[in-house]
């Protein structure tokens, strides 16, 4: 089953980082996020890959392009230009990073895949969030239910700590949270190639029309994930992220 990750934004919020290179590929321990996503659907046998690039992209090209060279050792001959790739530490992935629109909105850039997407059931993310889903678990579960989306509902952390109140009296303080209630969009999508009727052209968000009309015709369900889920949409995520990395202890880490 082949797995879209959405990597076309322009990454606002983290502009001082994500002025030279597009949001998935800022790193977290030295590997850019698109890495530590593919490695999450890797883990769990998902090794075909669509990258939808929008601004930058070039730079996600230039990163696989060169991802043999700069993971293996290499002996070159000066004099002929002869080289031979050696203890090569390269999965066996498959990967296509395409061109779809600087400002194509993220509904518009999956009916761009249309043809490569095919009759086959296909499954899409962001590229700016890291979970420790259950990816066979998810498929299964959109495999039983017969509708023609599922998307991963997440109870997030909370931003800031949480203040109890008695009075004036601060009675409980709570750093980090969890909110207990409440599911928001996770992504980590499963799709019926059905739901490209839903898309009517580059400026159809995903979030929007054809998310609500799969709701309100009951063609979406929600596969629930209660474990760890955060996406990297300001500095101090990305500092959050890279603390997990650096702890040895990242959840999403499952590989």
């Amino acid at each position: 089953m082949r797995v879209i990750i959405l990597a076309g934004g322009f990454g606002t919020r983290l502009s001082e980082e994500t002025s030279v290179s597009p949001k998935p590929m800022l790193e977290i321990g030295g590997k850019p996020m698109l890495w530590h996503i593919m490695s999450i659907y890797a883990s769990h046998g998902f090794k075909d890959f669509l990258v939808a690039c929008g601004y930058k992209g070039e730079v996600i090209k230039q990163y696989f392009h060169s991802f043999l060279v700069h993971n293996s050792d290499l002996f070159i001959n000066l004099k002929n230009g002869s080289c031979n790739v050696a203890n090569s530490a390269v999965p066996d992935w498959q990967i296509g990073v395409v061109d779809t629109g600087l400002n194509t909105l993220t509904g518009g850039r999956l009916l761009r895949l249309k043809n490569l997407i095919g009759d086959q059931t296909f499954m899409v993310t962001y590229g700016d969030g890291l979970a420790d889903v259950n990816i066979k678990s998810l498929v299964a579960f959109h495999r039983g239910h017969g509708k023609l989306a599922t998307i991963s509902a997440v109870s997030p952390i909370a931003r800031f700590g949480r203040l109890e109140l008695n009075g004036d009296r601060v009675a409980q303080f709570a750093e980090k949270r969890q909110t207990g209630e409440g599911w928001i969009n996770g992504g980590f999508f499963v799709f019926e190639p059905g739901v490209l009727d839903y898309i009517d052209d580059d400026q159809t968000s995903l979030e929007g029309k054809p998310l609500e009309n799969l709701a309100a015709e009951s063609q979406l369900m929600a596969y629930r994930h209660r474990g760890f889920w955060h996406p990297m949409d300001t500095m101090r995520d990305k500092q959050y992220l890279e603390s997990l990395w650096a702890s040895g202890k990242a959840p999403w880490k499952a590989w």
